[in-house]
């Protein structure tokens, strides 16, 4: 349901604009404040799990998802459509660390990677039938389905969530209060400060205020956790060198693609004319080479190991995203679904190489903790990438102006930014260490 929504939602933003009277380019917000909440939601979400249990949790996260849907298909204006969109990321947010945590307490830990990427797949029916899905329900009904839609998921996967999924808990914990609201406002303004005139038409003077709120918070958060052992995310995590590497280098690494997930549907529909439903349809190439190479991850990692893996993948698809308005714009229609599957299919290997190079070699008192910081970092990133991608497109469209001619020149230039941004990572992942150990191939039941 929630990978349905996003795909669902990314396809459908030009249409959204049109009903609501907005910009187009300025409905990025539509989707940095569901990815937002989720950043700063999650933290909580891990603690809540322990604490009442996985099914209780993640039943209650599909009720406020649904709830969500519900209020985003009423929505009258863009504001009503953010604050929807914010009940939805709080439900999102209680699902994301639950079945993660719950692979982590079950399996060994060299058999992570085998175990996630056999857990994942079954989520990869909602970006596979997503695009097409919303493409369609736009261009033939009204977007105000791309929500709808999510109504009988929420009620099949409640009831299924709460007769088959184990209520696993953990002794009762102290939760860091404190330390959480500092993150949570560190975060909140300092996305304000990237694209506060964009969600919010904020003055210069309030980008300036809440970059520095949000610098403040960060740096008593530090002073906070500094030898404090009941600190959400302890400092001891940082000492290991191998998670702090997969923290930055996952950090730098998602920002691309965060970026890839907003400009790509725009691009189609915005630069190339496509209609909704055609541009929902040339996206399931993109989801099937990330399906097709899970199967592969661990042996190729294996093979080639981390370090080559993840810089190999990164260049390569900083090269595959500059190929995309190449071909586009020379007439080449046929070769986008060859792009974009390959596309898909080095992102996959990427995401699934970073996840567990982050997690590998914690301590096992450690993992719940950086579990839940890796989680919320993907999802921050995910919110700058969106914002970076509408703050580029938004400034080259308005230079151009909507001469279409001069509009494939900013979408051209905006490619070329982007296809920048993803290969730099390649510097950090170079840091990684040769010589880590291999992945366990996860033995399934014949039974």
């Amino acid at each position: 349901m929630q990978t349905l929504d996003t795909t669902i939602v990314n396809t459908a933003l030009p249409s959204m604009a049109l009903s609501l009277g907005e910009d187009t380019l300025q409905m990025h917000s539509v989707i940095v404040s569901y990815v937002l909440t989720v950043a700063v939601t999650l933290p909580v979400s891990g603690w809540l799990a322990d604490r009442f249990g996985g099914r209780n949790v993640f039943f209650t996260a599909i009720i406020l998802f649904s709830l969500g849907s519900v209020l985003c298909a009423n929505s009258a204006t863009l504001n009503e459509l953010i604050v929807a969109r914010v009940v939805q990321g709080i439900g999102g947010a209680m699902m994301v660390p639950v079945g993660r945590l719950t692979v982590m307490k079950l399996v060994p830990r060299d058999q992570y990677l085998s175990a996630m990427t056999v857990v994942t797949l079954p989520g990869q029916i909602g970006p596979l039938i997503g695009p097409a899905l919303g493409g369609a329900l736009v261009q033939y009904a009204s977007w105000h389905w791309i929500f709808l839609i999510n109504l009988p998921v929420g009620l099949i996967g409640a009831i299924a969530t709460w007769r088959l999924l184990p209520n696993l808990t953990l002794p009762p914990r102290r939760f860091d209060f404190y330390g959480y609201l500092l993150l949570a406002v560190a975060m909140a303004t300092l996305t304000v400060a990237l694209d506060g005139k964009g969600m919010l038409g904020a003055s210069s003077v309030v980008l300036c205020v809440s970059i520095l709120v949000g610098t403040m918070s960060l740096f008593f958060y530090l002073a906070h956790a500094k030898g404090n052992e009941r600190a959400l995310f302890s400092l001891r995590l940082f000492k290991n060198r191998l998670f702090s590497i997969g923290l930055m280098a996952s950090f730098a690494g998602r920002i691309g693609s965060g970026m890839l997930s907003f400009l790509v549907p725009m691009f189609l529909q915005i630069g190339m004319g496509f209609q909704p439903f055609h541009a929902g349809l040339m996206m399931i190439p993109m989801v099937l080479g990330n399906m097709g190479v899970k199967e592969i991850v661990v042996w190729v990692v294996n093979r080639f190991g981390y370090r080559n893996v993840l810089v190999g993948a990164t260049l390569g698809l900083a090269c595959v995203v500059l190929l995309l308005p190449l071909i586009a714009f020379m007439g080449w229609i046929w070769l986008l679904p060859l792009v974009l599957f390959a596309q898909g299919m080095i992102n996959g290997v990427r995401f699934s190489t970073m996840n567990n190079l982050t997690l590998k070699e914690l301590p096992d008192d450690l993992a719940g903790s950086g579990n839940s910081l890796m989680s919320m970092t993907q999802q921050l990133t995910m919110s700058i990438g969106v914002s970076a991608a509408g703050l580029l497109l938004g400034a080259f469209v308005n230079e151009a102006g909507m001469n279409i001619p001069v509009m494939h020149d900013a979408f051209v230039k905006t490619w070329l930014c982007v296809g920048s941004i993803i290969a730099l990572p390649a510097l950090v992942f170079a840091r990684v260490p040769s010589g880590i150990s291999k992945n366990a191939v996860l033995l399934r039941s014949k039974s």
